[in-house]
């Protein structure tokens, strides 16, 4: 049986992830914080009265030592915390504090690339990769397949899934689309595999691009896909070793 190995949430699209031991998901809505706010570059036209593509931010495909960024929310006064090999820590609130944060995120930023320019955030909605308030699911079994058809070591991370699950067969979880998932309390509908872009060739821990993932996607297993989407159609809380069952 499937269960809940690991929960991660992104505060700020592409920049970093938190771990969590307990959750409580809403209809309709993403993990509370996470991809709460998006770095717009100075080529976008994001304003933050609506979703827009990936294109509009500085992220992990363009920029791979955006990838090492780890990153803690205070709930209670809604700062954020980073953390980079490459940088000091820094504690800021991305609704006041913008300045001090794209100057903390220059240094990582390559000359050539498109700069970071502001911090964008629609209310009531996380600015995920997809075009609906989406949630993703991580099979660690397929990571591991990863890890072996590569013979180098592929930490699930660099797939920045929300939900990890343990006890499925590799891609497994290709065969709940169109299915719902129970998940301790919550239910949540798949929707579709999720296609893989360049972010997950960088190292989540040094930033450096060093693991052809796409090219073993398509050659090895015929297909750019890890992981899912789903959206939360029940709300509820779950939790590190809770159930997964199809319904």
């Amino acid at each position: 049986m499937a269960t809940v190995a690991a929960l991660w949430r992104h505060p700020i699209k592409g920049h970093g992830r938190e771990a969590l031991d307990t959750v409580t998901l809403t209809e309709g809505q993403t993990i509370p914080w996470d991809r709460r706010w998006a770095v717009a570059h100075e080529m976008s036209k994001a304003d933050g009265t609506e979703w827009v593509p990936c294109a509009n931010f500085s992220r992990g495909a363009k920029t791979g030592t955006l990838m090492a960024i780890s990153a803690k929310v205070d709930e209670a006064d809604g700062s954020v915390t980073l953390s980079h090999p490459g940088r000091p820590d820094l504690t800021f609130d991305p609704e006041r504090e913008q300045d001090t944060f794209l100057d903390w995120v220059r240094p990582l930023m390559p000359a050539d690339r498109a700069q970071s320019a502001r911090l964008v955030h629609v209310p009531g909605r996380g600015m995920t990769d997809t075009d609906y308030a989406s949630i993703s699911l991580i099979n660690l079994a397929s990571n591991d397949a990863m890890t072996d058809a590569m013979s180098q070591d592929i930490s699930p991370l660099r797939w920045r899934g929300n939900i990890h699950l343990t006890g499925l067969e590799p891609w497994a979880e290709f065969d709940w689309v169109g299915h719902t998932l129970r998940i301790g309390e919550a239910e949540l509908s798949v929707q579709e595999p999720i296609q893989r872009c360049l972010a997950t060739t960088a190292n989540p821990r040094t930033g450096e691009r060093d693991a052809d993932t796409l090219g073993t996607l398509n050659t090895r297993f015929g297909h750019q896909d890890f992981g899912i989407y789903a959206t939360v159609t029940r709300s509820g809380t779950i939790r590190v070793g809770d159930t997964v069952e199809p319904i």
